[in-house]
């Protein structure tokens, strides 16, 4: 990569994508909601998280390798599914050749802007994304869809409560990018030319369409109809993750679970893995940081089922910090989208290669030959810091 265009930072990654992209669309990657209490605390809670360091005895070489889902990884973080990744004309494919290139996996959104056999043509190692939407039959054919393509596996997301407010503004993304909507929006793209310019080298616009709720080789329904028809379908229950579980038959992620009872009923349905995450803040304001929630969900099904967290990574030490609170591995979403926005490929690859780098420096410092060395006793913990959600009641 380029000095010019390398990045040090997740943190620069941000500010290089908040340069380079149209005020709308980096907004879009900002998110949140309400007042954003869970987005902040999300990165802030891994600041209240110290290091108990070695000075001698540090291992030569250190491995990070590992595997989630069956599948080797040559490091523990893996690309989160996030929806309309049409900030670059590449999208999703650009992610998913970056993952592959640095040797981990990819979770592909139902919402996501390329079709999902083309996704995996860049990295096999592929995990698709269900929401419950449209119900059993719809969903069905949606799993059987990316068998097909050969996912190899399914992760399954019901943390969402349908949130839109934002004290700071949500952006205005329009329902399609026609003619009216091209000229309307064409003065904030001309303030991005070096962005203009790469979407004007496609001879097309953003499509905003969904083409993995559509059958194969269809551009797929408009984003917005399918958000409101998941707006619409009931949610789901616990017997339905059960059979969705038997109807994939693969490994299997249930993303969302910050309590302590919800994480032992994903157990009793079967599932392989459960992601401790709060939809990166993007539900129900003032949930807490979705790393104070895994020590106790990891102490409690740890030994049952792979628990990943996912939500306010920025650094390696983040990384180290979860895998030494119970997480098998962390999943990762706005780092690599900033990257993405920032230089494409490339700007994704260059995260990754951060936080592989800052993991490594952590095991380092810790003393560590390998990321399953890391326990709760390599990390300072302030009193009150662990939120145990959904403890059952004593004598329960």
């Amino acid at each position: 990569m380029a000095r010019d265009t390398w990045f040090e930072t997740v943190s620069i990654a941000q500010q290089r994508a908040k340069k380079r992209l149209p005020k709308s669309a980096y907004s879009a990657l900002l998110a949140g909601s309400e007042k954003g209490l869970t987005v902040s605390d999300n990165v802030e809670a891994f600041g209240e998280l110290g290091f108990a360091p070695h000075v001698v005895g540090a291992c030569e070489k250190r491995d990070l390798a590992t595997t989630v889902m069956g599948q080797e990884v040559a490091m523990p973080v893996l690309i989160s599914p996030t929806g309309v990744q049409a900030i670059h004309p590449d999208g999703e494919v650009a992610v998913a050749r970056a993952a592959a290139a640095r040797g981990t996996a990819m979770g592909l959104s139902s919402f996501a802007s390329k079709p999902i056999e083309e996704v995996i043509a860049a990295n096999p190692k592929t995990f698709f994304q269900i929401y419950w939407l449209g119900g059993r039959d719809a969903i069905a054919a949606r799993a059987e869809r990316a068998r097909a393509a050969g996912a190899v596996g399914l992760i399954v997301t019901t943390d969402w409560s349908f949130s839109h407010g934002r004290d700071w503004g949500s952006p205005k993304i329009p329902e399609k990018m026609d003619l009216r909507t091209i000229v309307e929006m064409m003065p904030e793209g001309l303030t991005r030319p070096s962005w203009l310019l790469e979407w004007a080298k496609t001879l097309r616009p953003p499509a905003l369409r969904a083409p993995n709720q559509g059958a194969k080789g269809e551009p797929g329904p408009a984003f917005f109809n399918v958000y409101g028809e998941w707006m619409g379908t009931p949610p789901p229950t616990w017997e339905d993750i059960a059979w969705l579980r038997e109807l994939w038959g693969g490994p299997f992620m249930l993303k969302g679970v910050m309590r302590i009872d919800d994480a032992k009923r994903a157990v009793d349905a079967g599932v392989s893995a459960i992601s401790v995450s709060n939809h990166g803040g993007n539900n129900l304001d003032s949930t807490p940081a979705s790393i104070r929630a895994l020590p106790a969900v990891a102490e409690a099904v740890g030994d049952q089922v792979e628990v990943l967290l996912d939500g306010g990574i920025r650094r390696g030490s983040d990384v180290a910090k979860a895998l030494a609170l119970g997480a098998r591995a962390v999943m990762i979403g706005r780092a690599y989208l900033w990257g993405l926005g920032a230089a494409g490929q490339a700007g994704v690859e260059n995260v990754l290669d951060i936080l592989y780098g800052g993991l490594d420096s952590a095991l380092r410092g810790l003393g560590k030959a390998s990321v399953h060395d890391l326990t709760p006793e390599d990390v300072i913990m302030p009193p009150n810091f662990v939120r145990a959600l959904g403890v059952p009641p004593a004598g329960a």
